[in-house]
């Protein structure tokens, strides 16, 4: 095994089990107007991807689902991070953490599928879920209004799926990926 294999299956697990923290992270950023605009259409469609995601993950494969949907969380916080961030207090803290994870993401997937998901994650501000685009939550206090509270159900219902620790997940998470992202 990879040392970058045994790092992840070490990893995983825990972003598994903090999704919704995360989820919340991106929330609580995302509802701060004095983040800059950019930065809060990246959060907003990292997010949107999540319910887009639970809408369409099939049973059977929770666990690589919410993987993915981890990657989206830790990229759109990257991004948002990389634009203006404005005065967000203390919520820079835990979305620099997340942002911080995307190295990890970009060794575990190597190359041209990592290239592949960051151009998916970033294109996602272009995006719409459950009828709200990324425009609509940024501009619009009350649709914004109803993605928190989305979010918070999301949280309240929200159980971390098991992850074996058997590498053979992690050949499914990338053939997952690989098939799912756009070339």
């Amino acid at each position: 095994m990879t040392d970058i294999n045994a790092k992840c299956l070490e990893v995983f697990p825990n972003w598994l089990r903090t999704l919704d923290e995360d989820v919340q992270a991106l929330l609580d950023v995302l509802k701060n107007p004095a983040a800059g605009t950019e930065a809060r259409k990246s959060l907003a469609g990292g997010i949107n991807y999540l319910f887009k995601s639970l809408d369409l993950i099939p049973d059977g494969i929770d666990d690589i689902g919410y993987l993915d949907d981890a990657f989206v969380v830790r990229l759109a916080a990257k991004n948002a991070m990389d634009a203006d961030m404005g005065n967000v207090g203390e919520a820079i803290t835990k979305l620099g953490r997340l942002a911080n994870d995307a190295d990890f993401i970009k060794e575990f997937l190597e190359g041209d599928l990592y290239n592949r998901l960051e151009k998916y994650v970033r294109d996602l501000r272009k995006g719409a879920a459950r009828g709200r685009t990324v425009d609509e939550i940024v501009e619009n206090e009350s649709v914004l209004g109803e993605l928190a509270g989305e979010v918070g159900i999301f949280i309240k219902e929200y159980k971390s799926p098991g992850f074996s620790k058997d590498e053979k997940n992690l050949i499914k998470l990338r053939a997952f990926l690989e098939a799912k992202l756009p070339k």
